[in-house]
Formats: C-alpha cells, sequence, structure tokens
C-alpha cells in the first residue's frame, strides 16, 4: 500500500513542468534507518534531506537512551511521529525496529552495514579517538567528561548500549558481536518481507540506485554523500 502512494505521489511530483521533490508527495511515509552508527548514518540523512523528506531530530532522539535501556518505547513512538526519516539512536538500538514495524504499518527499514565487523568496530574506535581528541583511544574518565549532549551521556549511552564494564569499555569482541548479533536479528526478522527492509553498504556505487528503488521512487542519478567519515 505504501509502495502504491509512493509511486502515485511520484508521478504527480515529477511532470516537465513541475520538478517537485517526491517527499512533499506523501507526508506521510515512515522510513526507519536502523543501522548502528558508524554505517552511514549521517550520509542517509544527508540523502533523505537532499529529497526534501523532513528528518526527525537526532538528539531529542538520543535524550531517550535511557528509556531504551528499560524498554519504554512510549516516547519513541511518540518523537517517531514528529518526522517521515529517523535515524541513530535509539531507531538503531536493538528491539526498537520490531516495535516501530508494529506501530507504522508500512514504515520502511534501512539497514546500512559495513564489510565487516571488524572494519565497522575500526570506524568506531577512530570516530571516538578522533571525537575526544586525546591521540589515543579514550578512557571511561574522557567519556564522562564529555559534553554532548550533556556531561557523562557519551559514558552512560556507551555502558547502556553495549552493557560493558568501565574495564572492558571498548574491548573488540563486545562490540562486534553487539554490531553482528544486531544485523542478523534484523534479517531474520525481515526475512519473508523483503518489500520492507534494505540492507546496503552505503560504500557500493549503487547504493542510491539501490535506495531510491527500495522506495519506489525514479532513480534520476542521485548520488550518496559520504559524511562524517573516520577512514
Amino acid at each position: 500500500m505504501l509502495k502504491m502512494l509512493f509511486k502515485r505521489g511520484v508521478r504527480r511530483a515529477f511532470d516537465s513542468t513541475n520538478r517537485r521533490l517526491a517527499a512533499a508527495a506523501f507526508p506521510d511515509a515512515k522510513v526507519f534507518c536502523i543501522g548502528f552508527s558508524k554505517t552511514g548514518t549521517t550520509s542517509l540523512a544527508a540523502f533523505f534531506k537532499g529529497l526534501k523528506f523532513t528528518v526527525g531530530d537526532q538528539q531529542a532522539g538520543e535524550l531517550l537512551v535511557r528509556e531504551w535501556a528499560v524498554r519504554n518505547f512510549d516516547p519513541i513512538i511518540a518523537l517517531a511521529r514528529s518526522a517521515q526519516v529517523f535515524q541513530d539512536v535509539p531507531f538503531s538500538l536493538p528491539f526498537t525496529f520490531v516495535v516501530l514495524d508494529r506501530e507504522f504499518p508500512g514504515a520502511k527499514f534501512i539497514l546500512s552495514v559495513r564489510s565487516g565487523a571488524d572494519e565497522w568496530y575500526g570506524s568506531l574506535i577512530r570516530y571516538f579517538t578522533n571525537l575526544i581528541g586525546k591521540g589515543r583511544v579514550p578512557t571511561a574518565d574522557d567519556l564522562k567528561e564529555f559534553p554532548y549532549p550533556y556531561k557523562g551521556w557519551m559514558f552512560e549511552a556507551a555502558m547502556l548500549i553495549a552493557a560493558t564494564s568501565e574495564q572492558e569499555l571498548f574491548e573488540k569482541s563486545k562490540w562486534t558481536r553487539f554490531y553482528e548479533s544486531h544485523n542478523a536479528a534484523v534479517s531474520e526478522y525481515f526475512r519473508h518481507r523483503p518489500q520492507s527492509l534494505l540492507i546496503v553498504d552505503l560504500a557500493d556505487a549503487n547504493a542510491a540506485e539501490r535506495t531510491m528503488n527500495f522506495l519506489g521512487l525514479p532513480y534520476e542519478g542521485q548520488t550518496m554523500p559520504h559524511l562524517n567519515r573516520t577512514k
């Protein structure tokens, strides 16, 4: 049903005299980008903004990590009603996609991935190292002092999301297992509904075309931006 609405809207939007971008034609569309951070989530947000979709407030979502941790999804659902596209925490965290799928029938889900867990972990470590700016892998104390979005949030989020200890804050096997188990759970959940899930590596040359096709939108040479890179 949603795909049919997409296509009807696109036919109206992409005519020869008025080439409005497609998002305005179907304001009720919901797209959830459920890949972990450092899989291209910032690039996906920019891609959808370029198509004139409304993208949810990322910081407002991040501030709900405590609610996610106790599986209180009501405020997450409420936030999901405020825009068309959402990405990153808490939408990218385990269990959230199941609740969103039930709450928003016909929603589309995009699981962005890296070529493997090791590549993803390396990017994650480089991101935190660059973010803290001390030329080394951050410690628990470093994260406790980091001010975004408030002092201590970064450490608290890492503990809540990966369920690790201070001594094993960036222990590789914990994070790679977390990454792999989430991706496997998403794939299994949507196994019989390929129309609802796109798994995409944004480094692939055809990522933009695959995304447009998945949404039922005409591909006209759009390209996928590559932002916030930590290679």
